[in-house]
């Protein structure tokens, strides 16, 4: 079952002195974060009202309500800010990270070969990474393309692919 509540990102400090927090963004891009209203904290226990957000560098800034001073700003460095999975419709074939980490990782051809779970993705610009982790603890990696990716089920947790050739050593 997909988590309510995904972690967005985390609160690295203040900017100015009117409570303005400077959030450290776990998305694609800061400016992903700026259509909320609402944000949460204690992994969605705590609702957090958006009064203003704006993108610097390669930081998320954000106003919210009740926290008006740096002194409160201060306080809150260090927490990790949560958006809700109903508050967002992704694009089809685009997936949050914390739904893919954890799949499990077929052959589409033989769904009997079983290659491992996803572990990590890495962003290389040109296109996304999974790491498979296989059960000898093995790490191999595979491109997210058309040509590999062939179906990903996310309420199934399963990964169906047609690996390139040299991926994996039983490959020819």
């Amino acid at each position: 079952m997909p988590k309510e509540f995904l972690e967005a990102g985390k609160i690295v400090g203040t900017h100015g002195i009117k409570g303005e927090l400077r959030v450290e963004p776990w998305c694609d891009t800061p400016d992903f974060l700026k259509h909320f209203r609402t944000l949460y904290a204690k992994e969605g226990a705590e609702a957090l009202e958006v009064i203003s957000s704006r993108v610097h560098k390669n930081l998320f800034l954000v106003k919210l309500q009740g926290i008006d001073t740096i002194e409160q700003g201060d306080q809150m460095r260090g927490k990790v800010l949560y958006i809700k999975r109903s508050d967002v419709t992704l694009p089809q074939g685009r997936y949050f990270i914390s739904d893919l980490l954890g799949m499990k990782v077929f052959h589409a051809d033989d769904p009997s070969i079983f290659y491992g779970v996803i572990t990590d993705v890495i962003k290389t610009g040109a296109n996304d990474v999974y790491q498979i982790t296989d059960e000898e603890k093995k790490d191999y990696l595979i491109p997210v393309i058309d040509q590999v990716i062939i179906e990903t089920d996310i309420v199934g947790r399963r990964l169906l692919i047609r690996p390139m050739k040299g991926i994996f050593e039983d490959e020819n």
